[in-house]
């Protein structure tokens, strides 16, 4: 059998752009096919180069932006469009907010079967200062030399990284200090997590070759809403815990909350949208699904008669157990929300539901439409298994109230959102 000759592509096309999908690319059309073009922006007139073409559309990569929106900023990030963490920094902070209202109300309008889809989405609630945030990063390893960075978009190979500006500066601090000073680890990443509230670091696995840097830490503590989380090294924890100087949204209203300007970080209004959906009232029995290190458990128990947390990771319900020490009405049950939920006896007054990118799995939306909880509060991470899972609550009985659309992730598509779900 002769060798397999690579197919180059060589066609190019010139086009206008007029959308946005989710995913961050900017999308045209020519003769009826959709074109997706990467780091380009609605509005702008590009050259591209097709790479794959399937029966409805065609993937491309931007040669040349012929005509630039009025949106489009220099970028300061030397890896951006290599490393394929960031789809927008090509884009003005204002223009990545609408950007993200105008996707999740297109994934609820073509997914989702709301019609009037507008209606439901608020504007998205961004940062004051949308760089230098995240508190979580999981550097890749290049055994040979010890260097640290991630894995190039399109090659998957090691991408050395010496600041990246998604990240909190001391994870930056922290990595310049590591580079080139890891080879021999068995372990083929490195996490460096750092909670900006508590001032602790960690950094896994530990790295002797760096006896100036503490490394090897169980785990850190997070701060929210004034509640510590003990986090281990493998736990998810939200990415945006930088409090910002800012007055809380006008649709919270946190009635038990008297100073509405003060320090606030997007981890934080997120569990406010949380709480202020659960209503103003005392909340009887909350079932925290997906409920992680009992983030939401334990910042709810104040209001609730008894809060029951879900989840599967082992290490997450250890520390769960852990946060929710002293509170005698909070407990925990390891295992998959898919089985414990329909197992559990008595009645369920409300359910917060925080699952993965892939939603709920359908015996979780089946038990809830079998038990009929009266509210319904949904944090999501991907607004297409968002609008599938809320068409099944809607058809079910359930009306939705809203979708509070909130940016964790800025320079990035990632949408987080709250959504409101009550019985009809």
């Amino acid at each position: 059998m002769g060798r397999r000759e690579r197919v180059v592509a060589t066609e190019q096309l010139q086009l206008v752009l007029d959308d946005i999908a989710f995913g961050g690319e900017a999308i045209g059309h020519v003769d009826g096919e959709v074109i997706f073009v990467p780091y380009a922006l609605p509005g702008e007139k590009v050259r591209v180069l097709v790479e794959e073409t399937k029966r409805q559309y065609r993937r491309t990569r931007l040669l040349e932006v012929v005509r630039a929106a009025p949106e489009r900023v220099p970028y300061p990030c030397p890896y951006f469009t290599a490393c394929g963490g960031c789809q927008w920094q090509h884009a003005a902070y204002d223009a990545q907010l609408r950007f993200k209202q105008h996707v999740v109300v297109e994934q609820l309008r073509r997914l989702g079967g709301f019609a009037d889809a507008e209606a439901y989405v608020r504007p998205v609630i961004g940062m004051v200062h949308p760089w230098e945030y995240r508190n979580h990063a999981r550097f890749s390893l290049g055994r040979r030399f010890g260097e640290l960075g991630f894995t190039r978009k399109e090659t998957h190979r090691l991408l050395r990284v010496d600041y990246c500006w998604l990240m909190l500066p001391q994870i930056n601090r922290a990595l310049d200090r590591l580079q080139r000073r890891c080879a021999g680890l068995e372990s083929h990443q490195v996490t460096i997590r750092y909670s900006p509230r508590t001032e602790q670091l960690l950094v896994q696995p530990a790295v002797p070759a760096v006896p100036e840097l503490p490394t090897g830490q169980p785990y850190l503590e997070e701060e929210v809403l004034g509640r510590r989380f003990r986090v281990a090294p493998s736990a998810f924890f939200q990415v945006n815990t930088v409090p910002e100087r800012r007055v809380l949204p006008p649709q919270l209203a946190v009635p038990w909350i008297g100073q509405r300007e003060g320090e606030w970080s997007m981890a934080e209004l997120l569990a406010l949208h949380v709480l202020d959906r659960l209503g103003p009232g005392r909340l009887g029995r909350v079932v925290d699904a997906y409920s992680g290190v009992g983030t939401f458990a334990v910042l709810l128990a104040e209001r609730a008669d008894e809060v029951i947390g879900i989840e599967e990771s082992p290490a997450a319900v250890r520390d769960a157990r852990y946060n929710a020490r002293g509170l005698d009405h909070v407990r925990f049950v390891e295992g998959k929300t898919e089985q414990v939920l329909p197992q559990l006896e008595g009645r369920i007054d409300a359910v917060v539901l925080d699952p993965a990118r892939v939603g709920c799995h359908p015996a979780v939306l089946e038990a809830l439409l079998a038990r009929r909880p009266p509210r319904v509060v949904y944090v999501s991470c991907d607004p297409a298994t968002l609008a599938r899972d809320l068409r099944i609550l809607v058809a079910g009985g359930y009306r939705l109230e809203g979708v509070e659309p909130l940016d964790l992730f800025p320079q990035t598509y990632h949408i987080e959102s709250v959504s409101t779900l009550t019985l009809e």
